[in-house]
């Protein structure tokens, strides 16, 4: 392990490493999209094929690795889709952005059905995510609530985030089906009890934090990238107790789109450097052991998601590609 200085501060151990690791190999291609209109938040379905939303074009689209073709899909106009994800079934369901609905989208017949928000306050879902009960957790950022969808009985529960103007932004959830939120307006996480649905709001220890991913590795523990600090962080719910690390581009990092592969191993993008890094860190070592340019700059990576047959990570860009890299 390479020296590194650690300061304890209250709750808190902030480890800055000495120099960033390059590590592991890793191959990343870009395909460039078609259309215009800022493709991200893939999903890779039970076949392989690579779903995404345009979110500036306001269409669904897929990707097949193996033939290189994009198929596009239309919804409805105004939606603007933020994000998506792909059901057991094929369904494609996506967060109707700027209309304030979660969409369930057919790839056979094209067709849409839409789950309105019951609170028109809740007017910009953002991130979706299963739970093992097969319902649809989800944040909405600007109307600053966390929402659960059934989908047997079609019911949307909204919770109200405890902090004005909080934007509840990622969303992950954990081996007890507790959902786990980044409040990116605030210096604070976020996590719901998914029988009574009371939220708990855990304040981060520096006061100008701002998380806006997050991972929960298979021990539980949370973890979290700082868009405006630069670090990477954990959070451990039975000690409460936090640490973190610098990320190899410090302040400059702007640290976004994040993952973990099937090692348990955290995977993150420094989105605030030309061009942006894909960066990996192992929570064995605590090393940050891999750091890798993206070849077309990316402009930013806003999420990505990991696919196991393929030992890849699958992410947009800003420069209108849909990129796999691929861990060697």
């Amino acid at each position: 392990m390479r020296n590194r200085a650690v300061l304890a501060l209250l709750s808190i151990a902030v480890v800055v490493p000495v120099a960033p690791a390059s590590g592991q190999n890793v191959e990343i291609r870009e395909w460039p999209v078609e259309w215009e209109g800022r493709p991200r938040d893939p999903y890779v379905d039970g076949q392989g094929i690579v779903w995404f939303v345009g979110q500036a074009g306001n269409y669904i689209a897929n990707f097949d690795p193996t033939t290189e073709q994009f198929k596009r899909f239309e919804i409805p106009e105004g939606s603007h889709p933020h994000n998506l994800i792909v059901d057991t079934d094929g369904t494609v369901w996506y967060a109707g952005n700027r209309d304030a609905y979660i969409g369930a989208l057919s790839p056979e017949t094209g067709q849409v059905k839409r789950y309105d928000m019951p609170n028109p306050e809740a007017r910009d879902p953002h991130t979706l995510v299963f739970d093992d009960a097969g319902n649809i957790w989800f944040t909405v950022q600007g109307g600053n609530f966390i929402g659960r969808l059934n989908k047997s009985t079609g019911k949307v529960d909204l919770v109200a985030s405890k902090t004005e103007r909080s934007r509840p932004y990622g969303i992950e959830i954990d081996s007890q089906g507790r959902p786990w939120i980044n409040l990116f307006g605030t210096n604070k996480l976020a996590t719901i009890d998914p029988g009574t649905m009371t939220l708990r709001e855990i304040e981060l220890p520096r006061a100008d934090a701002q998380s806006r991913r997050i991972a929960v590795t298979p021990d539980d523990m949370v973890w979290y990238v700082d868009y405006q600090g630069g670090y990477l962080g954990r959070y451990d719910p039975k000690t409460s107790q936090f640490q973190e690390w610098a990320s190899p581009s410090a302040a400059e990092s702007q640290p976004y789109a994040m993952g973990q592969d099937a090692q348990g191993r955290l995977w993150f993008v420094e989105t605030g450097v030309d061009p942006n890094q894909f960066v990996g860190f192992d929570p064995k070592t605590e090393e940050f052991f891999s750091v890798t340019p993206i070849p077309s700059g990316a402009g930013a990576v806003r999420h990505m998601v990991f696919h196991g047959p393929t030992n890849s990570f699958w992410f947009g860009t800003d420069t209108n590609n849909i990129a796999r890299a691929t861990l060697n």
